[in-house]
C-alpha cells in the first residue's frame, strides 16, 4: 500500500490541524494504522494507533485529550485532528500501515510537516 499524508502547516499555539492519510494500491481496511512524528534533532516517536476497523485506539501520553486518530475506511483515509497544539508538537507526522497488528509498520508515507509558534 502507498500513503500519502497531507495537513500540515504553520500554526499558532492552541490552534488545530487535521491531518490526512489516504491510502492506495492496497486493501485499506486489512491495515493497522499508525502516525508517528520526529521533531528536528530528535528520533522518531509514536504518537497515536488504530486497528483495521478502528476500534482499539491508542495514544501516547503527551498527546492524549488533545489528538484523535480516525480512520474512514470507505475513503481508505485516516486522520489525525490535533486540537490545542503547543510548540513542542513541532515535527514531520507520519503514517504508517501495517498488516500483523503485533508486527512492525511495513509502510511509510513521505512526512507532512507541522509547525507550531508560540
Amino acid at each position: 500500500v502507498q500513503l500519502q499524508a497531507s495537513g500540515g502547516g504553520s500554526v499558532q499555539a492552541g490552534d488545530s490541524l487535521r491531518l490526512s492519510c489516504a491510502g492506495s494500491g492496497g486493501t485499506f481496511r486489512n491495515y493497522h494504522m499508525g502516525w508517528f512524528r520526529q521533531a528536528p534533532g530528535k528520533e522518531r516517536e509514536f504518537v497515536s494507533s488504530t486497528s483495521r476497523g478502528g476500534s482499539g485506539t491508542q495514544y501516547a501520553d503527551f498527546v492524549k485529550g488533545r489528538f484523535t486518530m480516525s480512520r474512514d475506511n470507505a475513503k481508505s483515509t485516516v486522520y489525525l485532528q490535533m486540537n490545542s497544539l503547543k510548540p513542542e508538537d513541532t515535527a514531520v507526522y507520519y503514517c504508517a500501515a501495517k498488516s500483523i497488528l503485533t508486527g512492525p509498520y511495513n509502510y511509510w508515507g513521505q512526512g507532512t510537516l507541522v509547525t507550531v509558534s508560540s
